[in-house]
């Protein structure tokens, strides 16, 4: 290649490389994503539920609490849902269809997930059987010989 077609592809490289850094979330908020429902008992019922899913963003903070804008977008598919009489557990189980079940704070059984519940049965069984060897009364030893 010549230098000419060398410094083209870095050109290119270079401006690829500085495209996320130029993205912008032009797009206005979801309605419901910084708004309440009108029915306070409703709205009780959707922040409860979004204490108890984590934004995908952040990861350390609920959707409730985070200002992400995907957050924001799941604010509102909870409180429309909700609006609509859907169950909690319903749109729980939606979006961990959806997004995944690292969404939920309250983790399900599942083919999955189950070593990470069985390890900490497993370790606690590993350290009784190998404390109770260390600690077991020792007959004492027949000193006539």
């Amino acid at each position: 290649m010549n230098r000419l077609a060398i410094a083209l592809l870095a050109l290119l490289a270079a401006i690829v490389a500085q495209a996320p850094a130029h993205a912008n979330d032009s797009l206005p908020p979801a309605p419901y994503a910084y708004t309440q429902l009108a029915d306070p008992a409703q709205e009780k019922v959707a922040r409860d539920l979004m204490d108890t899913l984590r934004c995908l963003v952040c990861q350390g903070e609920s959707i409730a609490d985070s200002n992400a804008s995907l957050a924001g977008d799941m604010r509102n598919i909870v409180r429309m849902r909700i609006a609509a009489g859907e169950q909690p557990e319903a749109i729980r189980a939606w979006l961990m269809q959806r997004y995944g079940s690292y969404v939920s704070y309250k983790p399900v059984m599942s083919a999955q997930t189950w070593p990470l519940f069985a390890a900490p049965v497993a370790l606690l069984a590993l350290a009784a059987f190998l404390l109770r060897g260390r600690f077991a009364r020792r007959k004492p030893e027949d000193k006539s010989a």
